[in-house]
This record gives structure tokens, sequence and C-alpha cells, in this order.
């Protein structure tokens, strides 16, 4: 069992001391061998020497997706390349991708990291884990298969790209879990359920992560392919998945904050916020070699708490994400985010969890249809039925977000479906 109970279970005041020499270690390794982070401090004034514990953290800079850009590819390294095993990198969709570098030591301490996610899933080194998350400069397929490894585990590297050769090795192979995007594995259920297979598989666990999901997606999953399904959170910033992960009673994720420091902090003013209170996210790395950052800004929305949860545990714990703050929707002066959408349409239970949102600027008025897919029954002369349908859900849909909208409902499979992260906007605002 990987469950460390001493790294799991510490008192509040122990975790802190632990955390505190490490983030000492950290400020005075980073002042010394990151120009980026040196220059950052001296401009406030600011020596090793002033960060004796967790107490002095506010005094330290924040560092966001930019400075990474602006550093790209390797100048936030902190050990000579001679040291660096691998790199990883995002897309780049938006800018320049962001590349962050890991030595060996970092390696172990991550597929540590993702193995004790796993075994937080019930998951032991008897199971078959099918890794269907992206492979290549991606976190999170390499992440899922180290970690699976440690687990002790057999890996079954099935990445993404053929659906039919997925579900057909699942069955052939026998695996009992899955490690891939939530959106992913509802395409995997609806093509099990079209073939006849969903008594064919062995599935009792799905660990889900790599984009925002509701609460109702996670219960319609484990309905459809009747199995636990739990959320696993991570960034390639900070270290890639296994930075944090839910348990069986489903509380909040568990942040392994042995080696990642949580903050939670107002978007705007970036002052500490309380304990329960919604803020976005921060992450300070306290034991990585290859990149480590301080302070940094996820733009991830959530609260954190840390009283001790029914499993035993007493790390720190995120709520589900509300979302992220530079995702967030401002249509006709009011803030929007999709996981509303989504968690409406799930609640109803009258639709497919298929839905895209289209937001676009008429005559200078700001305007939001959704897309939803829904059973076929409703095209087949069944108008009165459908238009009664489309009512309920802009009811639905306005009294979840405070905004009247445009609702189209669709025929199934006619939204696209993703093997990665899923598309659920399209903000045409932007593309004028």
């Amino acid at each position: 069992m990987i469950w460390n109970e001493a790294k799991e279970c510490m008192s509040r005041d122990e975790m802190q001391e632990l955390q505190g020499k490490r983030l000492v270690k950290l400020v005075d390794r980073v002042y010394h061998n990151v120009e980026f982070y040196r220059k950052k401090m001296q401009n406030l004034g600011l020596e090793p020497g002033d960060i004796n514990g967790i107490e002095d953290l506010h005094k330290l800079p924040f560092t966001t997706k930019n400075d990474l850009r602006d550093n790209y590819p390797f100048g936030l390294f902190a050990v000579p390349q001679s040291q660096i095993v691998r790199v990883h990198a995002s897309s780049g969709t938006t800018g320049k991708a962001t590349v962050v570098g890991y030595t060996r030591k970092d390696i172990e301490i991550w597929s540590e990291c993702v193995a004790r996610a796993f075994s937080q899933a019930g998951l032991t080194r008897d199971d078959i884990i099918q890794v269907a998350y992206g492979y290549g400069l991606f976190t999170g397929g390499l992440g899922a298969h180290y970690g699976a490894e440690y687990l002790g585990a057999t890996v079954v590297p099935m990445s993404t790209g053929n659906t039919k050769k997925l579900t057909t090795m699942m069955k052939d192979f026998g695996a009992t879990a899955i490690a891939c995007t939530p959106s992913y594995l509802l395409h995997i259920a609806e093509t099990l359920e079209a073939d006849g297979d969903l008594d064919q598989i062995k599935l009792k666990a799905a660990i889900c992560g790599a984009e925002p999901w509701t609460e109702q997606m996670r219960l319609q999953i484990e309905e459809k392919l009747h199995i636990k399904a739990y959320d696993i959170y991570g960034l390639s910033e900070i270290m890639g998945p296994g930075v944090a992960c839910d348990c069986q009673y489903h509380k909040g994720l568990h942040v392994y904050e042995d080696h990642f420091l949580p903050e939670i902090v107002d978007p705007d003013t970036l002052q500490p916020m309380a304990e329960g209170e919604t803020g976005e996210l921060v992450f300070t790395t306290l034991t990585k070699e290859g990149i480590p950052l301080i302070r940094y800004r996820t733009r991830d929305l959530t609260s954190i708490s840390y009283d001790k949860c029914d499993c035993g545990r007493t790390l720190a714990r995120i709520s589900r994400f509300k979302g992220r703050s530079d995702d967030m929707l401002i249509i006709r002066g009011v803030n929007v985010f999709p996981s509303q959408v989504e968690a409406a349409l799930l609640e109803m239970g009258e639709t497919t969890p298929y839905y895209l949102m289209i937001v676009d600027r008429v005559d200078n008025l700001d305007t939001l249809e959704v897309q939803i897919e829904v059973d076929e029954r409703f095209f087949s002369d069944q108008i009165g039925e459908l238009q009664n349908l489309t009512k309920r859900v802009a009811h639905t849909i306005q009294q979840a977000i405070g905004l009247s909208v445009k609702v189209k409902l669709v025929e199934p499979k006619t939204i696209e479906r993703s093997m990665g992260k899923a598309v659920h906007v399209i903000d045409k605002r932007k593309l004028v």
C-alpha cells in the first residue's frame, strides 16, 4: 500500500514545520541558481535570510504563466542541463509553450505522488491500469504511467486516438482501472454501450483529470459504468497529475502538501483568503529540483479546508473547482462559468452531457447560445415535446447563471467528441 501514514496523517503543526524547513531551503536554492527569482527578490528588498518559515511566505513574489513564457525555454531551470532527464511542455496554443524540466529525483517524487493518488482510489499492485491520457509533451500520459508502475500495477499504455481499439483492449486485458479525462471517459462509455459491451468489462475505478468536471458528471460516469470515479489534479508547471486527488468520501482533493504548499488568494487583490472562502489556488513547489516555482498562480478557483477527513488523512483539501479565473465569461455584466451550465444540465437529467456554449456580440449586445445534445426520439414527430424541453432547459440554465440564453437542442453525435480536454466554449467576441 502506497498510503504513507507518516506523511498523510501529520498534525497541522508537524506539517507546517516540515513545510517551513523545505521552504527555507527552496528560497535559498532559487535565489542563488535562478536569476529571475534573484532579481525579483532583490527588487522587493528580500534576501534568503528573510524567510524563516511559512509565516514569511506572503513576503515572496508571485510567479505566473507569462513568467515561464518570458523565460522560454530553460530560463527558470535551477540545475545544470546535464541533470535534467526529461522535459514536458504545454501546447502553446495561446502563446509560447511553457516548458518544465525534471531531474531524476523529480521523476521519482512525481511517480510517488501519482501512486499515492491511485492508492486513494483503492488501487493496488494487483490492478491493471489503462492509461488513456495523451503521451508526449503533455504530462498526463507519462505521469499516470510512471505512477501506476511505482504502485506496482500492470500498465496498459493505450494513450488516445483509437477508441474502438481502446475498448477492445479494455475487455481483452481485463483492465480494472482507467486514467483519462472525464469527457473522454463518457465517450468510452458511449462506445461500449453502442457495441453492447458494458457488461464485458472489469473496470472498478476511474481516475479522471486534466479538465474541470462537476459532481453531477462524476455520478453519471459511475452510473453508466458501474464504477467509482475519482478526481485527480495537477498541472505541468507544478509537476503534472498527482498534486492532489480525492478519496472515497469525495469531500475535496487531498493536496500532497509535503511537496506542494497551497494558498488561496483573492485573484484581484492577491491577498490571502480565509479557510473555506473561494479564491485562486497558488502553489509553491517545496521539493522540486528542475524548475522550482514560488507562489505560482494556477488561475484555478477553489477553496481549502484543513480539518481531518473521514478517511483519516490530515492533508489540506481543496474543493472541486468552480472554474478558472481566466476562463470566466463576462456576458452582459454577469460572470458565467461553463461548469455552472454543465451542473444544471446534469441535474435536470433530460439531456446528454454534451454541450457547447457560443458567445457572440450582435449590435453591441452580448449573446449566449447553448447547444445541447438530446435523445433522437425528440426529433421524430415530437415537435411539441422538443419545444417544451427547450423551454425547460432554457429556464434551468437561466436559473443557474442569472442570464437569459438561447437554447438549441441538437441530435446525438452532433457535438464533436474530444479525446483530450473537452472544448465547451466558442467565444466569437475574441475572433473579431
